[in-house]
Parts: structure tokens; C-alpha cells; sequence
């Protein structure tokens, strides 16, 4: 186990994908959880900066979305935002994102 997490440090531009699968689902403290299912874009987006403006820096949001462009849009609004984009992923057909305000 530990030898997985040294090789992560170790290459941190590897996919993600390449993680085993118990290593995915680490456990962090999450400070908001925003439902977003069934909304297309930008209203995920707009909720999720709303819920942002209302936090401190270094709490986490969890967004839960059924849109397929969550993932692009997401991994766009952090990059613009300087909000970190801490975990991105998909569960039988909904969209789990995981952002730490800056």
C-alpha cells in the first residue's frame, strides 16, 4: 500500500485512472454537498459558485451532477477560478465532483 502512494508522489501527472480502485475513494471531510441532478449547464455551475462564495478558503464542496458536460465544465471553472479540483468522477450515470475553495 505504501508503495502505491510513493509511486503516486513520484509521478504526479499520472491518470488517475491508473490508481487501483481502493485508492479512489479516499476519504476527506467535505464540507457542503450540492445535489445538482437533473440540471444541465450552466445551472450546475452557477450553484456550485454560488455555494463556493458562501464557504472559506480551504473547505470542500461535493457537487453531485447527471450532466455528461459536468466533467469538462468543472475541470474549466477551476482552472479560471483558482478553486481546486480535487477528485472528478462517475457513478452509474451521475457525475461526483469534488472542489476545495481557494
Amino acid at each position: 500500500m505504501d508503495l502505491w502512494i510513493v509511486e503516486i508522489l513520484q509521478n504526479p501527472t499520472q491518470s488517475f485512472h491508473h490508481i487501483p480502485n481502493s485508492f479512489k475513494s479516499i476519504k476527506m471531510q467535505i464540507d457542503i454537498e450540492l445535489d445538482t441532478r437533473g440540471l444541465n449547464c450552466p445551472l450546475p455551475i452557477l450553484k456550485a459558485k454560488k455555494a463556493l462564495s458562501s464557504m472559506s478558503a480551504d473547505q470542500v464542496l461535493r457537487v453531485v451532477s447527471t450532466d455528461k458536460g459536468s466533467l469538462r465544465d468543472f475541470a474549466a471553472f477551476c482552472k479560471q477560478t483558482g478553486n481546486v479540483l480535487l477528485e472528478q468522477r462517475s457513478e452509474d450515470n451521475e457525475f461526483i465532483h469534488i472542489l476545495k475553495r481557494r
